[in-house]
């Protein structure tokens, strides 16, 4: 079986912030944005890598989903809680210096971890954890 992974989704608040810091803090590329009843889905993904990407989604798009979910997945947004990814480098420190000069939260600088990886963390706009990690 040869199974990829073609696309992940993580929530968002605010399209306009959250294309900002993908597409110009994180360098990744516009590959769809779809509007649908005041809401917006957004494609984005790394250059150079048409088979991954990110859909950038209203949380309060599933129909099937109560208004106190939304409360509590809203909820979980705010404190970061709900939604994360794991992003990988070869030049860490540098990536770190480009995210960190775009005004976003840090979560952890570049840290050697007890389990062996090198990495960072972040929130994106609408709080989603992001850690970054050195790759060879």
């Amino acid at each position: 079986m040869d199974i990829t992974i073609h696309a992940s989704f993580l929530p968002h608040d605010d399209p306009d912030a959250a294309l900002a810091f993908y597409r110009d803090v994180l360098g990744f590329e516009l590959r769809n944005d779809v509007g649908y009843n005041g809401m917006r889905w957004l494609t984005v993904g790394p250059v150079g890598q048409p088979g991954t990407s990110i859909v950038l989604h209203p949380p309060a798009a599933d129909p099937g989903i109560t208004d106190d979910e939304r409360r509590v997945i809203t909820e979980m947004m705010a404190k970061g809680t709900y939604g994360g990814m794991l992003l990988a480098t070869k030049d860490l420190e540098g990536t770190f210096e480009k995210v960190q000069a775009s005004d976003v939260e840090i979560v952890q600088e570049p840290t050697d971890q007890p389990y062996g990886v090198r990495d960072c963390a972040v929130r994106d706009p609408a709080g989603n954890l992001l850690r970054i990690q050195q790759v060879s």
